[in-house]
């Protein structure tokens, strides 16, 4: 069973899902068919892509997004701060962005509709970031990126210098002592 509620971005619906802790862990579905159909969420992820990065802290992922994908996001592992921003140019809600906090304890989805950009900053020591995609990824030549301190979104972070892949706009000799 879930619960599905709007967000305060057009589209962007955040979802709770049960988790079960006990001295073991935690168990946490992250997707049954059945159940996002009768909460009225028909995208059919199972002809898509299911993917996950593991970070470590401090490691900004995105911004990036199409046109054409859906993205049902959640974190496996530890704890991480989902950024998602309309990069719908034609709307009056172009450039707003959202975060939430997502762990693998608190059993929160996201679903992003397609012509969002999102992006993740780990807080945790590491963290896992899960995403099930409504279409097979294509290559980062067919998305839209954008940087995480982009002018136009005023996104901020509790640092200055997060760490970023060359496409995101990190320099990897800076980052050479981490491996």
């Amino acid at each position: 069973m879930i619960e599905v509620s709007q967000t305060t971005l057009p589209g962007v619906l955040g979802i709770k899902r049960k988790v079960s802790q006990d001295y073991r862990g935690v168990y946490a579905e992250i997707y049954q068919k059945k159940d996002y159909f009768a909460a009225g969420i028909t995208i059919d992820f199972e002809k898509g892509e299911q993917d996950h990065s593991t970070s470590r802290r401090n490691t900004f992922r995105g911004l990036h997004g199409d046109g054409r994908t859906y993205k049902l996001v959640c974190c496996t592992f530890g704890e991480l701060w989902l950024y998602v921003v309309n990069y719908q140019k034609d709307s009056d809600f172009f450039g707003q962005w959202e975060f939430f906090t997502l762990t693998h304890r608190n059993g929160v989805q996201i679903l992003i509709p397609p012509r969002y950009l999102n992006g993740h900053f780990i807080r945790s020591e590491w963290g896992t970031f899960h995403y099930n995609q409504s279409v097979c990824y294509s290559g980062a030549e067919n998305q839209w990126s954008a940087r995480w301190d982009d002018p136009r979104f005023g996104i901020t972070l509790p640092i200055t210098e997060p760490i970023l892949s060359p496409r995101d706009g990190g320099d990897p000799a800076r980052y050479r002592h981490l491996i």
